[in-house]
């Protein structure tokens, strides 16, 4: 038993571990790959305080904060993957992928989100088995030959200003829904967009490469593909024993009084490092006072 439990080790969670730490609490972080999560793999951070250019760089000093709590006896740093949470009178439980069963006060869940696959896609018809590697990680030495991309998520214009020396053209399609999200990248050279009605993808008989035919406002086209790479947005990777709403987030208000939801988890809009890092100290902070005012109340 102890105090707070955090699942997941990116911003949110990290930034809830340090302030549970701070207020003396015992915290039993989990985490299923490494501290810093997506930040490793984002280049570019414009609206994040403190000067912060890239994600690996925040990613390590995050890491560095989580190991000084660690250092100080108040944290525990436990790898494993969290599949079901569950809020009791007396305590939360989480249980992880190998059977452990662990029980604090309260949880704070940061799992995030992840990629929508081709497959979750109501505008795309794709082969199952299909698994496109999210733009987001592409480097520029991937990129060969003619380059697609599925979707106009926002991870578009992060990657173009990550790599402001590639000139290689991305032919961006994308539904109608995505149209908003694109204005950022409009007036970029280096990209053509398409509004995309339906678009269906096969492997090529013969070579590594993709056809794609596209259904949309500029007619029916099929093209050769050479690099194909995904940016369909997220979803919430939320686990067994949370309340989701129509669209799948959990918002923190319809949770167990003993279980917390904090960053992307909680809604599509508040996906940014600096409100992810903020709700997870509002987490651990709300738990601990409402804590508080119980153990005041009298017996």
């Amino acid at each position: 038993m102890t105090d707070l439990i955090v699942i997941g080790a990116g911003p949110a969670g990290c930034a809830a571990a340090l302030m549970a730490a701070s207020l003396g609490q015992q915290v039993t972080v989990v985490e299923a790959d490494k501290v810093g999560g997506k930040l490793h793999d984002i280049g570019a951070l414009e609206n994040v305080p403190g000067a912060w250019a890239a994600g690996p760089a925040l990613a390590q000093a995050i890491a560095a904060d989580l190991a000084r709590i660690q250092q100080s006896g108040r944290c525990t740093l436990l790898e494993g993957r969290a599949v079901s949470v569950a809020g009791h009178d007396d305590r939360a439980e989480a249980v992880l992928e190998d059977g452990r069963v662990l029980a604090a006060d309260t949880i704070v869940v940061a799992t995030g989100v992840a990629a929508v696959t081709p497959a979750a896609a109501d505008w795309i018809t794709a082969p199952d088995s299909l698994d496109l590697p999210p733009l987001w990680r592409a480097r520029p030495e991937d990129l060969r030959g003619r380059t697609y991309v599925l979707g106009g998520d926002r991870p578009l214009g992060t990657w173009l200003r990550s790599h402001p020396d590639v000139t290689r053209r991305l032919h961006v399609l994308y539904p109608a829904a995505d149209h908003y999200k694109t204005d950022e990248v409009r007036g970029d050279d280096r990209v053509r967009l398409s509004l995309a009605d339906r678009v269906t993808v096969a492997r090529e008989r013969y070579g590594e490469g993709y056809e794609v035919a596209v259904e949309g406002p500029e007619g029916h086209r099929t093209f050769a593909v050479d690099t194909l790479l995904g940016n369909l947005g997220s979803q919430p990777a939320a686990l067994e024993g949370l309340t989701q709403g129509a669209d799948g987030y959990c918002r923190p208000e319809v949770q167990h009084p003993r279980i917390m939801t904090a960053g992307d988890l909680r809604s599509a809009r508040f996906q940014r490092i600096a409100t992810a890092q903020g709700s997870g100290a509002e987490a651990a902070l709300c738990r601990y006072y409402g804590s508080a005012r119980l153990a005041d109340q009298p017996r």
